[in-house]
């Protein structure tokens, strides 16, 4: 790469797309990479303020940076992640579908301490809809070293993919909805209606709903149930805390399930439980959810439709952005509660 004043590049090929910021605030690409400067070019570049552009000559030891970022986003991305053709050196990622954004975070830390490289993502852990943004690689210089390039993508290679999407799947569903003051009737339930609404985001079948008193073998039995019928995912509410009368969480822990977690540092949805029997999920769910519209509940759904294991190590990192703000206007995902440092 060669770097001379714009009247003497009459005839030269152009080795990067250069961008124009017009009066009316547009900033887009002007002269794409490739582009053959004529001698009209010239007092528009000198209005972009370019006394000097760089023209191509090719170096054994240096990759252009579209180069660059091509090698590294083809090592690095996994399924139904869609990669766009590189602009002003960089190439940008979209989903092909709506499901879970899963990053390497450890990868990723190491690939954007190669010089150069720069690798900008959603976080790990994000909800995405079909089309949505993941994020964008690109080098800040117009070249690099080609051993900059090698060492990003053998680490990219070595931790594939360290970009990928998992699609939501089909699940069958359950509700528990347990209180002896719900049971009995005394007060009117008003779990199922925001648990419904929760999984209609999802692909998801309800097969259907039981109400238990305060009563361990009754919710075990409810449990077992529902199980029976193919429940892949059982929503359990109730007393989630260390209150002797919150019986749900013993109620979980006797079936006989793997407890994951229980409890997490995040607020509101501190009492989340989440656990695992055989190819069942059930979730203790946190009673913040009956009045929060975002709770730790809605961070973790979507773990479990794209078949995401939620361990206390994936969540301990969850205090680090785990206080919501409880914004007048909610805009989550768009926001950090629930993306911490995993």
């Amino acid at each position: 790469m060669r770097k001379i004043k714009v009247e003497e590049a009459v005839g030269q090929t152009l080795c990067h797309d250069m961008t124009a910021i017009l009066e009316n605030g547009y900033k887009g690409v002007r002269f794409k990479r490739g582009h053959l400067i004529s001698e009209e070019d010239i007092p528009v570049l000198k209005d972009m303020g370019k006394d000097h552009i760089f023209v191509w000559e090719p170096d054994a030891n240096e990759v252009h940076e579209e180069d660059a970022a091509r090698i590294l986003s083809e090592a690095m991305c996994g399924d139904h992640v869609v990669k766009s053709a590189p602009s002003e050196g960089k190439i940008g990622f979209t989903s092909d579908v709506k499901g879970l954004v899963c990053i390497d975070v450890d990868a990723l830390r190491k690939i954007n301490q190669v010089p150069d490289y720069t690798v900008a993502l959603v976080p790990d852990g994000f909800p995405v809809e079909a089309g949505g943004r993941l994020g964008g690689a690109r080098i800040v210089p117009l070249v690099t070293a080609q051993e900059n390039v090698d060492r990003a993508e053998t680490i990219a290679k070595n931790a594939f993919p360290v970009l990928t999407v998992k699609p939501y799947g089909k699940k069958k569903a359950a509700m528990i909805i347990t209180g002896s003051e719900i049971y009995y009737g005394r007060i009117q339930d008003a779990f199922e209606p925001i648990l419904r609404k929760k999984l209609e985001a999802f692909d998801a079948e309800v097969l259907g709903v039981t109400k238990c008193p305060d009563d361990t073998e009754m919710i075990l039995s409810a449990i077992g149930q529902f199980r029976e019928q193919g429940a892949d995912l059982i929503l359990l509410t109730g007393g989630m805390s260390v209150d002797p009368d919150d019986v749900t969480p013993t109620a979980i822990a006797r079936s006989g399930a793997r407890v994951a977690v229980r409890g997490v540092p995040m607020q509101p949805g501190n009492m989340l439980n989440v656990a695992y029997l055989g190819s069942t999920v059930l979730v203790g769910v946190p009673g913040a959810s009956m009045h929060s519209p975002i709770t730790s509940l809605d961070v973790f759904l979507p773990w479990i439709f794209a078949g995401r294991e939620i361990t206390k190590e994936a969540v301990s990192g969850c205090g680090d952005g785990g206080l919501c703000l409880g914004c007048r206007e909610c805009r989550w995902p768009n926001c950090y509660f629930g993306f911490g440092r995993r």
